[in-house]
């Protein structure tokens, strides 16, 4: 393993340029730092009910401290480059760009200490909540604290680099055995502490308190939960609902376990034959075709639900169209052709699929611009918003191959089991649901066999119903293949939250944590590229992770921009829904 503090390999200058300018690394390193430190200091603010996606700029950078630290900058360069014989960074640019640099280096110093006056002068560090003085954290929030952080300090490790889906599996195990503990310590409250609530559901006690005397619960933060049920309601439900609750977390372990060796990826065990090999042999097209079909059936079954009655028509029919595709290509079996003599490119069969989905996104488009413009129904975006997601599905299981149907299947049905046995009873705020949908996001990415090494991408998905080589479509689904996971529990939350939240400052914060927490690991990753860019395994490790990460920071942008648009319809939508006079 090679961590940060090990000497890189020193620059010989041959075959090249000559080795580049110490100054350049320097200055890079400190800007990418201080961005680093802002972002670490923004975690304990992430956890707060009031965070939302705000970067206070104009305050600190419009201040006496960013001019005299301009001015400090720009003297200690010319002192510098005079009284020494030998020029630096900034002589060797023009000087509106040298200039710039400054202005950036003093801008993001004077955020930090801004960042840091307002924490330590506040005394809110180790504070959940600005509303409430007295709040501690709970312990799935320092879990959840401990495993960000831990797996960012794992980056500057080739070998965690390498399997760094062995990190995500233990952290949502992890994740999933204190969720089991917090359901235990609900259903079943000590003779002591008598019917209570856990440290993180301080909060909604205070809140049913308040609601039983009579007066209006204070606190300005994101409201979550429409109605709060009393704390006591886990232990005081019927027997079989109880243990349904109890062995949510369990089934969950389970699923993860289930796709654990259907894909064996990273670089010790990626040579080992894995359940997804055995499927896939060709004398195993049977048992492949009885699990395409039955994980086809299941996830009709788990997304129908929401779905209006064509849309659920749609979605049939183009599950149906999936199932002939993969048939047409010949990895499974259908049972009225024998042989594989009318084996073909699918072209049509993927095609008849794809307009069934941009027929369902076509109707959660409509919904939302409806709910938006004509009408302030929560119900309708609440359906666009689901009818989205249903056409995400049906496009990820046309694009995934046969094998990997199950993880699409399980995935739906631990969001199922989550929203419904583990957020809901619980009342998890909205930073703790963020930050669960992203860990598990992740750990599908894995699920699927990706690794961080471009050998394991499926490039065969941006030519699913393409005859010749078109690169925007090609482009697109190849994206859309490989981070299925993080995009599908991605779309999820804005569904549960848009669903469960009563007030739009949920969509704010989530949006908050959302960006923090996918901005962090490629903040330090950013340090620790250049700081090891001569190592022997720049190119075969750090480069491909630092792609992977690139692109996972497009696609969390694209959904940041789908927070801020949903956010956008909730904001307009709630005063007509709370207007008394309607």
């Amino acid at each position: 393993m090679v961590f940060l503090g090990l000497p890189s390999a020193p620059d010989t200058g041959a075959g090249g340029a000559g080795p580049e300018r110490p100054g350049h690394r320097g200055h890079c390193c400190r800007a990418l730092l201080q961005v680093l430190v802002l972002l670490l200091l923004s975690i304990p603010q992430a956890l707060s009910s009031e965070a939302e996606l705000d970067v206070p700029l104009s305050s600190p950078v419009f201040s006496l401290l960013f001019y005299l630290t301009s001015l400090a900058l720009l003297g200690l360069h010319v002192m510098v480059c005079t009284s020494a014989g030998r020029s630096c960074y900034f002589c060797s640019l023009p000087w509106p760009a040298a200039g710039v640099v400054m202005l950036l280096v003093s801008a993001l110093l004077c955020v930090v200490a801004s960042a840091l006056a307002k924490t330590f002068l506040d005394g809110k560090l180790l504070r959940k909540s600005p509303a409430g003085s007295g709040s501690r954290w709970s312990e799935l929030e320092l879990l959840i604290l401990l495993g960000t952080v831990g797996h960012v300090v794992s980056l500057g490790a080739s070998s965690f680099i390498e399997e760094e889906h062995q990190t995500w599996y233990f952290l949502v195990n992890t994740l999933c055995l204190a969720l089991c503990h917090q359901v235990y310590k609900n259903c079943f409250p000590g003779p002591d502490r008598g019917l209570q609530c856990c440290p993180h559901m301080a909060d909604v006690c205070d809140c049913v308190a308040a609601t039983l005397q009579g007066r209006k619960p204070g606190g300005d933060g994101a409201e979550l939960w429409g109605t709060h049920e009393s704390p006591a309601s886990l232990a005081t439900r019927p027997g079989h609902e109880k243990w349904v609750l109890l062995a949510s977390p369990w089934l969950i372990l389970a699923c993860c376990r289930l796709l654990r060796p259907l894909n064996q990826t990273g670089v010790q065990w990626a040579h080992r034959p894995d359940l997804g090999h055995w499927l896939t042999s060709s004398d195993r097209k049977a048992e492949l075709s009885v699990l395409a079909a039955l994980s086809l059936v299941v996830l009709f079954a788990l997304v129908q639900r929401r779905c209006s009655r064509a849309s659920k028509i749609a979605m049939a029919l183009g599950l149906l169209g999936v199932y002939c595709y993969r048939a047409a290509l010949g990895n499974v079996l259908l049972p009225w052709r024998q042989g594989s003599k009318d084996i073909s490119q699918g072209i049509v069969e993927a095609r008849f699929v794809y307009v069934f989905v941009l027929g369902i996104l076509f109707t959660g488009t409509r919904d939302l611009l409806r709910s938006q413009v004509t009408t302030a129904d929560p119900k309708v975006r609440a359906a666009g918003l689901w009818e989205l997601h249903s056409g995400l599905v049906l496009l990820a299981a046309l694009l995934l191959r046969p094998h990997n149907l199950p993880v699409l299947v399980l995935g739906l049905l631990i969001q199922t089991v989550m929203a419904r046995c583990i957020w809901k009873p619980l009342r998890h705020d909205a930073a703790e649901v963020t930050i669960m949908h992203y860990w598990f996001g992740q750990a599908f990415f894995y699920f699927q066999g990706n690794s961080n090494n471009v050998a394991t991408v499926d490039v065969s998905a941006g030519f699913v119903g393409l005859s010749t080589y078109v690169e925007v479509p090609a482009v697109f689904l190849t994206a859309f293949a490989t981070y299925t996971g993080p995009v599908l529990w991605a779309s999820h939350l804005v569904n549960f939250l848009s669903s469960e939240s009563s007030s739009g400052s949920a969509l704010r914060h989530a949006c908050f944590c959302y960006a923090l927490i996918c901005s962090l690991p490629v903040s330090a990753y950013l340090v620790l590229v250049t700081s090891l860019r001569y190592h022997l395994f720049i190119w075969s490790v750090f480069s491909p992770k630092l792609l992977y990460e690139g692109m996972h920071l497009l696609i969390t942008a694209a959904v940041c921009a789908f927070f801020t648009a949903m956010d956008q319809t909730n904001t307009k939508s709630q005063p007509s829904s709370q207007d008394p006079g309607k």
